[in-house]
């Protein structure tokens, strides 16, 4: 630097002086001396050329001496283990196990409804009541010709203990109580077909007949839809090259797209058959629901923990190359100095699944070591690298 400086100096004066160091150039210029000013002129562009030639040789020998000035920028990451969770994407629809239709077991006119779409109810609660034709009537006198009957067998059962009377009076008595209970309890089974009974805890959905209207066993005569939203679940199918890394217990999470909102579960049950249609296994993960916002036939998106490591290396997608032979490499800097130097080295490297945007390092890379990120592509092996922060 110093020698550019005098150099330059030299050059000013030049310029003030010319050859005559008695004259300047003002006063050639005030006196109009044309001979003497194109002399002046020649020398300063003499000196000026070789000025120039000096200073491309000063370039020349900086430029070799700061080999710093031509050193790629690169900048880096540290490589370091971490905790390395694979999820495997999956869709399904939520479904309960508790959503039924409630079908009338015997003809007639629904004569009662004792509940309202939205009410809760529990399990064996009346929701209501079909005309049991007179049913109930012949049942009162079922149970008192049983009564009757009950009497006269433990009567004859005493006179027969103390040997008074005949056998046959006595199986007789016997054979009649019997067929009257028998006629009794057949009657009460047919009279409890006229209502219609909650078979387990949970919302009515829907009362699909209205009061008065005539009713039938069959299809198409449902009267009532009950659900039960707190006892919720997803099945996926997953194919079946997952079949030994998702397994009972297996964390999952799901969202729902249309609420917006997420929970993590974990897997419940996985099936014990292969779909020969399209090489799968069911999974069933079940979604709690404490605000009952879930509902049956929601569409969710599944993701299941497949694999797991707790000391993976992972490195940003981006940073990783292939070469022709289809081997994937890296570049990382080997002995950095303090001043952030260091040498480029391709590193060929084994890679593992990838989440998102990063990709899980089998072999090839050791905790902090350092990796090239931005740059990668602009180096070469064993080429001197300046790191940037």
């Amino acid at each position: 630097m110093k020698n550019i400086i005098s150099i330059f100096t030299i050059f000013f004066l030049l310029l003030s002086c010319g050859g005559d160091k008695n004259v300047s150039i003002d006063t050639l210029v005030d006196n109009g001396d044309l001979n003497e000013l194109r002399s002046r002129k020649t020398t300063i562009t003499a000196q000026l050329k070789e000025l120039n030639e000096q200073v491309k040789t000063i370039d020349s020998v900086i430029a070799v001496l700061d080999a710093d000035s031509r050193l790629p920028l690169v900048s880096t990451i540290e490589v370091s283990s971490q905790n390395f969770r694979h999820f495997l994407e999956l869709q399904g629809d939520v479904a309960t196990k508790q959503n039924v239709l409630i079908y009338p077991e015997m003809a007639g006119t629904l004569q009662r409804v004792y509940v309202t779409e939205g009410d809760k109810v529990t399990k064996g609660q009346l929701l209501g009541v079909i005309d049991d034709g007179g049913m109930a009537s012949q049942l009162a006198q079922l149970k008192t010709q049983a009564a009757l009957a009950e009497t006269t067998y433990e009567r004859q059962k005493r006179l027969w203990e103390q040997k008074i009377g005949s056998e046959i009076q006595f199986l007789q008595a016997k054979t009649n109580y019997e067929a009257t209970m028998s006629s009794v309890e057949q009657a009460e089974r047919q009279l409890s077909k006229s209502s219609l009974r909650a078979p387990f805890t949970g919302i009515i959905d829907d009362v699909i007949k209205d009061q008065g209207t005539v009713v039938s066993p069959g299809p198409g005569s449902e009267v009532f839809r009950i659900v039960n939203l707190s006892n919720m679940y997803i099945t996926v199918d997953v194919p079946e090259s997952y079949l030994g890394s998702i397994t009972n217990g297996s964390m999952a999470k799901v969202y729902f797209p249309v609420l917006g909102d997420s929970l993590t579960t974990a897997v419940r049950q996985t099936g014990n058959f292969i779909n020969p249609n399209n090489r799968s296994f069911s999974v069933e993960i079940p979604v709690p629901n404490e605000k009952g916002s879930i509902k049956p036939n929601l569409s969710a998106r599944v993701t299941i923990n497949d694999y797991s490591n707790p000391n993976a290396i992972l490195v940003p997608q981006s940073v990783i190359s292939e070469n022709a032979e289809g081997e994937q490499y890296v570049y990382i800097v080997e002995n950095p100095s303090e001043d952030m130097k260091g040498t480029a080295k391709k590193r060929i490297v084994t890679t593992g699944k990838t989440q998102e945007r990063f990709v899980e390092i089998l072999s090839g890379l050791s905790s902090g070591e350092l990796i090239i990120q931005e740059g990668a592509r602009s180096v070469k092996d064993n080429q001197d690298v300046q790191i940037i922060k």
